[in-house]
């Protein structure tokens, strides 16, 4: 692996050794691993989330090294320069047509992928629920037991290398039409209601306590979160931005299968 990492690295460095089929075959080599989940973009370490730059590279450098082809799926063309991911019935994944997981994904067996899209580099664990129109972005982090509704919008981060891509931990639910991007963590069995949308700069404020509290780029695990709006002063007057609201937590005498319904229904979330 550290061969392997080592080859990249220096392609990604000075493309022109992507020539030589020693680097080119290395970056293929990387995608494989992706896609058979044996690599990951990022890794939870030490309570925190690790980035594999060097993976992030391969991604960048497979483009360059794929060149376009048609492709024909039934009634179905495509004109791309990655394949479709293939061996979803021996990976016991379910995927609704017209569903599409691009080669260089990797999703877990028992996941569900209904008409959404999962993109290279992403990860969705098992007894997830990437739902209709739902997109999974380039290299997005989607652990177990989470729903993505329909319509939901993880964000791609493949440039800069380094760069922290969205992350989805366990258990967690994010209602329809959500955006997540630019890198936003959500923690485990978080709750986003219907309509938030967060950026890295989105103030992500906590209502809860007697004085808020302003988060950016992270939602605590078990927050139950809703779109809101705080006035901000510009030269021409005062406007409404958009904002996040935590209004509460999912409550640990709740039983998992429940939790969601209960913390909808409490604070009157919408789904």
């Amino acid at each position: 692996m550290n061969d392997l990492q080592d080859k990249i690295s220096a392609a990604y460095a000075d493309r022109t050794k992507l020539k030589q089929p020693e680097f080119a075959n290395a970056v293929r080599a990387a995608v494989a691993l992706l896609d058979e989940g044996k690599l990951r973009v990022a890794e939870k370490s030490d309570g925190g989330w690790r980035v594999n730059v060097w993976v992030k590279e391969a991604v960048l450098l497979f483009f360059a090294i794929s060149e376009m082809k048609l492709m024909e799926v039934g009634p179905f063309e495509f004109h791309d320069k990655l394949p479709l991911k293939k061996g979803l019935d021996k990976a016991g994944v379910r995927l609704v047509p017209p569903g599409a997981v691009r080669y260089g994904a990797f999703v877990e067996s028992g996941a569900i992928v209904m008409p959404g899209y999962v993109n290279i580099g992403a990860y969705v664990g098992s007894g997830s629920m990437v739902d209709t129109w739902a997109t999974v972005g380039s290299c997005a982090q989607v652990g177990r037991n989470v729903h993505l509704s329909g319509g939901v919008g993880l964000g791609g981060v493949l440039e800069p290398p380094s760069a922290s891509p969205v992350i989805v931990e366990d258990g967690a639910f994010i209602g329809s039409r959500c955006i997540v991007v630019e890198g936003v963590v959500v923690e485990e069995e978080a709750v986003l209601g219907a309509n938030v949308v967060l950026t890295a700069s989105t103030p992500i404020i906590d209502v809860t306590g007697p004085e808020e509290r302003i988060l950016k780029g992270r939602v605590p695990a078990r927050s139950v979160v809703i779109p809101g709006a705080k006035p901000k002063l510009f030269p021409s007057g005062s406007y409404s931005v958009p904002c996040a609201l935590i209004i509460g937590q999912r409550r640990a005498s709740t039983d998992k299968k429940t939790t969601l319904n209960a913390a909808l229904r409490d604070f009157g979330v919408q789904a």
